[in-house]
């Protein structure tokens, strides 16, 4: 009897100690994840954006070279982005259907103050 509680004994407190160092663990590992994490994200610099007025006079070279069937709306709808790929495609610049700097410049559109320094 005797030797049957202490091995009781012994397998609880051997259960318990497996268990906070586990869950010790678990916090610590926890823990570095969520520094690691903090350290992995970089800040993203400022997003290029074309002004309306980039967007009417992008639609009036695209309507020209006949890359653009619809209206000139001031705006990039899926229309102006489908343009904007063959353009691209045409000029052997990168497709990806937005009015990004390569683009703009290929064009002959001047840039903003703002887009010049990014």
């Amino acid at each position: 009897m005797k030797r049957m509680l202490t091995l009781t004994l012994s397998l609880t407190l051997s259960l318990l100690i497996l268990s906070i160092t586990g869950t010790a663990a678990q916090t610590g590992s926890a823990s570095d994840e969520k520094a690691a994490a903090k350290v992995s994200v970089r800040k993203r610099g400022p997003v290029f954006r074309a002004t309306k007025e980039q967007i009417v006079q992008a639609q009036d070279i695209l309507k020209s070279r006949g890359f653009l069937s619809g209206e000139q709306s001031g705006r990039l709808d899926n229309a102006t982005r489908d343009g904007l790929k063959k353009y691209q495609a045409a000029e052997s610049l990168k497709v990806t259907g937005t009015l990004n700097r390569l683009t703009l410049e290929k064009m002959g559109i001047t840039l903003t103050d703002r887009q010049k320094t990014m």
